[in-house]
C-alpha cells in the first residue's frame, strides 16, 4: 500500500480500488450481447441528465444556460458523450452480427500509407455531417491486412487481462472523463477508478446517473480529490494502469518525483512508478493558412473557424489554436487579421474561468507591449507579430484565450507549405493537433505540396479545414499524440483514446471539412449540404441545434431530423 500524507482519509479510496480488483474478473467475462446491452441503455441516461450537465457547467463557466455560448456545453458534454457511445456501438454490433470490425473498402494505400476510412459510418453521419471525413492513417509499413487484422482484439482472441485503471480526469471540458472511461472498459477491457478534477467536480453526480449499470456491479467507481489523492492513487498498488489527461508536468510528476532527485530518475531512466501509463498532454497548437484565392466570404468564413478555435471553452482546450502561422507575402493576410479582430470584437464578453488563467493572460500581456485587447473583454489576448524565436508563446501553452500570430516566407503556396510545416514541427512543443487551411483551388493546383504537407506534419489529429478538436468528438477517431514520445520526453503524451473501431499501428488522424458552408461550397469547390457548423461560436442558432442534435443521438428517430435541419440552416 503506498503511504498517504497525515491527514489523508484513504479509505474512500482503498475501498474503491478494492471493490474494483474484486469485480475486474467479472468485467473480463461479460459477453459481448451483454457488453452492447449496457451501452444501449446508457444512452437514455445521457437524456436523463443531458440539460442538467449544460446547466451546471455553464453556470461553473459564468454564463446562463440559454446563452448562445452554452451550446458548447452541448457539444462536449451529452453529444460527445452519446456520440462516442453511438459510434461504439456501431462496431461492436458489427462483431456481434459475425461481420469484421472494419469494412475491407474502408482500409486501403494512399501516399505510400495504408489508410482507413471512419468517418462518415453511418448514413446520418453523411446525412448530420455532409462534407465531413476523417481518414486514420497507420504507421509506416502497416499493411491492409494487418490493419484488418489487429482491429478489435479485444473481442477478436486478444483481450486484456483482468485489471484496475486509473483515470485522472481533466477540468476543463466535461467529456474527457467519461470518454476515457469507455475506452478503458470497452477497448482495454479494464475496470476505471476514475477521479474527478476539483475545477469540474460538480459532474460527478451526472457521470454516476450515466454509469449507474456499471457503478452498481462494481466496474467502475468515482471519488473526489486534489493532487493528494491523485498521487496516493497512482502509486497505489491495487492499481494497475493509468491514463491521464493534463500537462507534461502532471505526468512528470507521477512518473519521475518532485524531489530534488527526479530529474537524475528521468535522464537514467529510473521512474518512482513504472506502471503502464497512456496520457494526452497537450502542446503549443498551430493553425496554417494556406495562400490562395480566398474571397471577402472566406476570410470571413475563415476568420470566424478561427476564432473558435481559440475562444471555444475560452481557450482552455489542449488543441486551442495558439499560434495563427500566415503567409507574409500574401495579400490576404492583413485581411484575414482584419477578419479576426472583427469577429473578436463581436462577439459577447466571457471570462476565462480555469484556475490561473488571468495570471497566464497577464504574462502574455507583460512579454508583449503590442497585445491587442477585445474591447470589454481583458480575456481575448491577440499578439499581432511574434518575430522573436524564444518568444514564449512558442514554448509554453497558454491554456486560455491568447492567440499570436508568426509570419513566415514563401512566395507561392509549395514554398510557403514546406517554412509553414518545418516551423510547426520543429518549433512548437507538442504533437497532439493542428489545423491547415487550404483553398480547394490551391490543393487542386498544388496537390503534391499539400500531400508532403499533410503527410510530414507530426501531429495525432491534423484537421483540413477543420479544427483539429472536431476528433475529439467523433468517436471513430483515434485521439492521442503522434508517436514517438517515451517517459523520459513524454511531449503531448503516449497512446490513443476513443478509437471506436479499436484500430492498432495509428499514427494519426487526418480529418476534413468543407472549406466553405453550403450553399457556397458549390463556387469554391468544396460542395456539400452543410451550413455553418453548430460549433462555430458565431452560429445564431447553435445552442438549439445542439439540443436538438443530443436528442437526436441518444434517440435516433427520423422524426427528429426535421428539427435539426431546420435549426442549422438559420445558424
Amino acid at each position: 500500500m503506498s503511504a498517504a500524507p497525515a491527514a489523508l482519509d484513504t479509505t474512500p479510496l482503498d475501498e474503491a480500488v478494492r471493490d474494483l480488483a474484486e469485480r475486474a474478473a467479472s468485467w473480463t467475462a461479460t459477453a459481448l450481447p451483454e457488453r452492447i446491452t449496457l451501452l444501449e441503455r446508457m444512452l437514455p441516461r445521457i437524456a436523463d441528465v443531458a440539460a442538467a450537465m449544460v446547466a451546471d457547467a455553464a453556470s461553473a463557466k459564468g454564463y446562463a444556460d440559454d446563452s448562445a455560448w452554452a451550446a458548447e456545453d452541448w457539444i462536449t458534454a451529452p453529444w460527445a458523450l452519446a456520440q462516442t457511445i453511438s459510434a461504439q456501438l456501431h462496431v461492436l454490433q458489427r462483431l456481434a452480427a459475425g461481420r469484421e470490425p472494419v469494412d475491407a473498402k474502408a482500409v486501403r494505400h494512399h501516399e505510400g500509407r495504408t489508410v482507413v476510412d471512419v468517418f462518415p459510418a453511418t448514413t446520418a453521419d453523411r446525412l448530420l455531417l455532409n462534407g465531413f471525413t476523417a481518414q486514420v492513417w497507420t504507421r509506416p509499413g502497416t499493411t491492409p491486412d494487418q490493419v484488418l487484422a489487429r482491429a478489435a482484439g479485444e473481442y477478436r482472441g486478444r483481450p486484456g487481462e483482468s485489471a484496475v485503471a486509473l483515470v485522472l480526469g481533466a477540468g476543463n471540458v466535461a467529456a474527457i472523463t467519461p470518454l476515457d472511461i469507455v475506452h478503458k472498459l470497452y477497448a482495454d477491457g479494464e475496470v476505471v477508478l476514475a477521479k474527478m478534477n476539483p475545477v469540474n467536480a460538480y459532474l460527478r453526480p451526472h457521470f454516476e446517473h450515466v454509469f449507474a449499470e456499471f457503478v452498481e456491479r462494481g466496474w467502475v467507481r468515482f471519488v473526489d480529490g486534489g493532487p493528494a489523492e491523485g498521487a496516493y492513487l497512482t502509486t497505489h498498488e491495487g492499481v494497475d494502469t493509468i491514463h491521464v489527461t493534463g500537462s507534461d508536468r502532471t505526468h512528470d510528476a507521477i512518473v519521475w518525483g518532485t524531489d530534488e532527485q527526479a530529474e537524475k530518475r528521468r535522464r537514467t531512466d529510473t521512474p518512482l512508478n513504472d506502471k503502464p501509463f497512456t496520457s494526452e498532454l497537450g502542446g503549443v497548437s498551430p493553425c496554417i493558412v494556406t495562400p490562395g484565392p480566398w474571397s471577402d466570404a472566406d476570410l470571413r468564413f475563415q476568420a470566424e473557424h478561427i476564432v473558435t478555435s481559440k475562444l471555444n471553452n475560452s481557450g482552455h482546450n489542449c488543441v486551442a489554436t495558439q499560434i495563427l502561422v500566415v503567409p507574409r507575402d500574401w495579400d490576404g493576410t492583413e485581411k484575414l487579421l482584419a477578419e479576426v479582430r472583427k469577429v473578436l470584437r463581436e462577439l459577447p464578453p466571457r471570462p476565462d474561468y480555469y484556475p490561473g488563467a488571468g495570471d497566464r493572460l497577464d504574462a502574455v500581456a507583460r512579454a508583449h507591449p503590442d497585445a491587442e485587447f477585445a474591447a470589454g473583454d481583458t480575456c481575448r489576448v491577440l499578439v499581432p507579430n511574434i518575430t522573436d524565436p524564444d518568444d514564449p508563446m512558442l514554448g509554453v501553452e497558454v491554456f486560455a484565450s491568447a492567440i499570436g500570430i508568426v509570419r513566415l516566407p514563401g512566395a507561392d503556396a509549395p514554398q510557403f507549405l514546406r517554412a509553414a510545416t518545418e516551423f510547426a514541427n520543429d518549433r512548437l512543443p507538442g504533437t497532439l493537433g493542428a489545423t491547415l487551411l487550404v483553398h480547394p483551388r490551391t490543393e487542386r493546383a498544388h496537390r503534391a505540396a499539400v500531400d508532403e504537407a499533410i503527410t510530414a506534419l507530426r501531429y495525432g489529429t491534423l484537421g483540413i479545414n477543420c479544427w483539429s478538436a472536431f476528433g475529439f468528438l467523433l468517436g471513430y477517431t483515434p485521439w492521442g499524440a503522434f508517436p514517438g514520445h517515451n517517459r523520459q520526453d513524454i511531449g503531448s503524451g503516449i497512446g490513443f483514446v476513443h478509437n471506436a473501431f479499436m484500430l492498432e499501428d495509428v499514427e494519426k488522424t487526418v480529418l476534413r471539412a468543407p472549406f466553405a458552408s453550403a450553399p457556397r461550397g458549390l463556387f469554391t469547390g468544396s460542395p456539400s449540404l452543410s451550413p455553418r457548423p453548430p460549433y462555430y461560436v458565431t452560429n445564431r442558432t447553435g445552442l438549439t441545434t445542439m439540443r436538438r442534435l443530443t436528442a437526436y443521438t441518444t434517440d435516433p428517430k427520423a422524426s427528429r431530423l426535421p428539427g435539426i435541419f431546420a435549426s442549422a440552416l438559420r445558424g
